[in-house]
């Protein structure tokens, strides 16, 4: 497992926060060459309460990293202290931002836990846990925006282009995807653990894997033990890592909301207002972005994301070429604090944890 640990976090640097944030604001750049003409900056005055609604958003940010320490230390059953949970927390963040949003963080976050000291199996069985959680977060909300609002609410038919033209395929794509991996992991959690278990020891013993195969038996045991634990635990247990998961993601999506009414209370005319549905509407949009970021390739979403912002949520930037300003201030919000608190941390993290490896 320590060699296992060093190839994974191989590519696991500081520095690889600079692709994704050139991508994206090389793109958003281009975007807003093409549009600054168009945008009449009189028409805004920054007034209190768009300050406000400023503060409110990264008030959601601090939610929507607070859903994810509680989890975490619920799940540890608390062997984890508070500190250790804040620091695995923005790793994990930092490890979804430089890489495809298919993989996330998700791939490296069991040597973060392994190496604040759990045991390799544990640490398994709670970043299945939490993948499970949040996957599940996606497979209920999915259904239930699509019951609420109308096709053409969700997917505008008078975008031009072929990735708004296929919307639906890209999202039902990236659905698909989150819900067969839901479903393996509330088996592998809740009704046969040997499965994943069985199936890491298949993997490990392909020939080029086979120097880690006494390693992956280890964790598959440590597993199958941590995960009995796992099972052992009650309703409000669960209860409680939901919530901690619902209020995560919902934090999260709100946070274009808020910014979205600063920009409105900032407009002179102050007749532009978002109606009760259109929050909600604002909100399914960006869940099913979500979605649509699985089938993309490049690390966090970084390019696409800006680009499909820039015509999907068009609908709620009433002042001509302004969309793209608001795309990059909800990345800059949402995005690159992450990148940045991450490429501070890591060195240090990496350092610490390795040296204490090597001894």
């Amino acid at each position: 497992m320590q060699k296992l640990d060093k190839n994974s976090l191989n590519n696991f640097k500081s520095n690889r926060a600079i692709l994704p944030a050139i991508i994206g604001l090389v793109i958003v750049s281009l975007f807003v060459y093409r549009d600054f003409n168009k945008i009449d900056f009189s028409l805004f005055a920054i007034t209190q309460l768009s300050f406000l609604f400023i503060l409110c958003a990264f008030g959601m940010l601090f939610f929507r990293d607070l859903g994810y320490i509680l989890r975490m230390r619920i799940l540890s059953s608390g062997e984890l202290t508070w500190l250790q949970c804040i620091k695995i927390v923005f790793l994990w963040e930092f490890g979804s931002a430089i890489t495809p949003s298919a993989v996330g963080g998700t791939a490296i976050a069991t040597i973060f836990l392994w190496k604040e000291g759990l045991s390799v199996g544990k640490s398994t069985s709670i970043v299945m846990a939490t993948s499970f959680l949040d996957e599940l977060y996606f497979t209920i909300m999915f259904p239930s925006i699509v019951l609420i609002f109308s096709y053409t609410q969700l997917f505008p038919t008078d975008k031009a282009g072929f990735i708004y033209n296929n919307l639906l395929v890209f999202a039902l794509i990236g659905y698909c995807l989150k819900l067969s991996w839901t479903l393996l992991m509330a088996y592998s959690l809740f009704i046969k653990p040997q499965f994943f278990a069985k199936l890491v020891k298949s993997i490990f013993r392909l020939r080029f894997l086979r120097k880690w195969n006494e390693g992956a038996e280890k964790m598959a045991k440590d597993f199958i033990i941590a995960n009995k634990e796992l099972k052992r635990k009650n309703f409000i247990f669960w209860l409680k890592s939901v919530s901690a998961t619902f209020i995560s993601w919902t934090a999260r999506y709100f946070v274009l909301n808020f910014l979205l009414l600063a920009m409105m209370v900032s407009i002179e005319s102050g007749d532009e207002t978002i109606t009760i549905f259109e929050h909600f509407l604002i909100f399914a949009r960006q869940l099913v972005m979500w979605l649509l970021m699985l089938v993309m390739p490049t690390p966090g979403g970084s390019g696409f994301v800006e680009t499909v912002f820039t015509t999907y949520m068009a609908d709620f930037v009433p002042v001509a070429g302004f969309t793209v300003i608001m795309a990059l201030v909800w990345r800059l919000v949402t995005y690159y604090p992450y990148l940045i608190i991450g490429a501070i941390i890591t060195p240090g993290w990496l350092k610490n944890n390795f040296k204490k490896s090597r001894k």
